[in-house]
């Protein structure tokens, strides 16, 4: 199978560079290699000094440089359905230009590169894609899109296709707009079907992600971030990079200082970022351009490790959800590393879990066995979230409310809020 690897960060952390630099060593050691980008920057051209089109360009053996051609992916993938809200918006008086602007979905250009992603992995033609993502709060909405999507698809979409065939014409003559017909409603399942087989790719043991920062203390902070929310939606990250590291040797005393508030830094990144590796690039006075120091680049900072080796358990960090039983309760474990209580809120809505880190939210369908049990209590422990679930019906002699106020008791060291709602 095609090993994926995606790289993220900050906006001018070097994963451009890393990406390139990582693309370049693959080839080097003779896998056959595509290096593609889904931020709309396009900087791949200027990492490689050279010209790069649409279609997959060959600049070095075995080395082969993509810049997605986006707009074509999103006018094939979207055009039926912006057509629809172009007439709708055309209907209430909205100018032409300015419909055409409202009915570009905002990301759906970077989305729909993943598409392309795709595709090359089911051609076989590849040993290694490697992804240079946009930014890191572009890439996780990006990453959240196929499983929110897939959620409303499931639950809506479904009923109001069947609603709009049945009432079509009495609505549109009643709300004096056109209604969607089934080309837009087929449009929406194509989308639905592509997005899902984006997740299934990326969240699967072949692909991996991996987080680019500079030691700088708002950058960690922000790479923390990214990888509790990775975790969140179930995406595994395999490694760090810390890029731009200052060189202890020959250090006068002025760059000492940077030398010694670097490596407090990295002493945390250590840390907080624990077992995954963390592969270090020393700084430079100027970015690598070229195949040859790019590769110069990426030998120098994986050393003597395998950056294309498959992740596993033990190399990475991923959501492994499972379920544990004790009599009539269930825990439901989910690894959510470097997550805080304060920042956690969970919510159950019919047979859906609903987890909230920061301003991320997933919806989690939950297995049958919970679905039919009430949330009872949870918390975090060492970065793994485990929420508790009791019976909906009180055992003999207790009612459910005192039922699930002692497992609270009991079990909530570290609770999380929690909020129950209706079915």
């Amino acid at each position: 199978m095609t090993r994926v690897l995606l790289y993220t960060g900050k906006g001018g952390v070097g994963k451009t560079t890393s990406a390139a630099g990582t693309a370049t060593l693959a080839a080097l050691r003779g896998l056959r290699t595509l290096v593609l980008s889904t931020d709309a920057a396009h900087s791949l051209s200027d990492a490689f000094d050279s010209a790069v089109g649409g279609e997959p360009t060959e600049i070095d053996d075995l080395l082969f440089v993509q810049q997605i051609d986006a707009q074509r992916r999103f006018e094939r993938a979207w055009g039926d359905i912006q057509s629809y809200l172009r007439s709708v918006l055309h209907e209430v008086g909205v100018d032409p230009i300015e419909a055409e602007e409202l009915t570009v979905l905002s990301g759906a250009e970077e989305v729909l590169a993943l598409l392309e992603v795709r595709d090359h992995v089911r051609s076989g033609r590849w040993d290694v894609i490697v992804v240079d993502c946009a930014p890191t709060a572009e890439t996780l909405r990006l990453l959240a899109l196929p499983e929110a999507l897939n959620w409303y698809m499931d639950r809506i979409l479904n009923v109001e296709r069947k609603v709009a065939r049945t009432f079509r014409p009495l609505l549109s003559k009643a709300a004096g707009i056109p209604m969607p017909d089934d080309s837009v409603f087929d449009a929406l399942r194509r989308l639905h079907r592509d997005l899902a087989d984006i997740r299934a790719l990326l969240a699967g043991p072949d692909a991996s992600v991996r987080l680019v920062l500079t030691p700088e203390a708002v950058v960690v902070a922000e790479a923390r971030r990214s990888l509790t929310t990775l975790s969140l939606y179930g995406y595994r990250v395999d490694g760090v990079i810390a890029n731009r590291v200052f060189p202890a040797a020959g250090a006068d005393n002025w760059r000492r200082q940077w030398v010694a508030a670097q490596r407090g830094i990295l002493e945390d990144v250590a840390d907080s970022f624990r077992p995954l590796p963390i592969w270090e690039s020393p700084y430079r006075a100027c970015e690598p351009v070229g195949v040859e120091e790019l590769a110069a680049f990426a030998v120098e900072m994986y050393g003597g490790d395998d950056p294309f080796a498959r992740a596993t358990d033990e190399t990475s960090l991923w959501v492994d959800r499972h379920i544990d039983t004790d009599g009539r309760t269930y825990t439901l474990t989910m690894p959510l590393p470097l997550a805080t209580a304060s920042d956690l809120e969970l919510a159950r809505h019919g047979d859906d879990l609903i987890i909230t880190v920061g301003s991320y939210r997933r919806v989690l369908p939950l297995p049958a066995a919970l679905a039919r049990a009430v949330v009872a209590g949870a918390r975090l422990d060492n970065g793994r979230l485990q929420v508790r679930f009791a019976p909906r019906e009180p055992l003999a002699g207790t009612t459910a409310q005192e039922l699930a106020q002692g497992i609270r008791e009991q079990y909530d060291a570290e609770p999380a809020a929690i909020t129950e709602g209706t079915r």
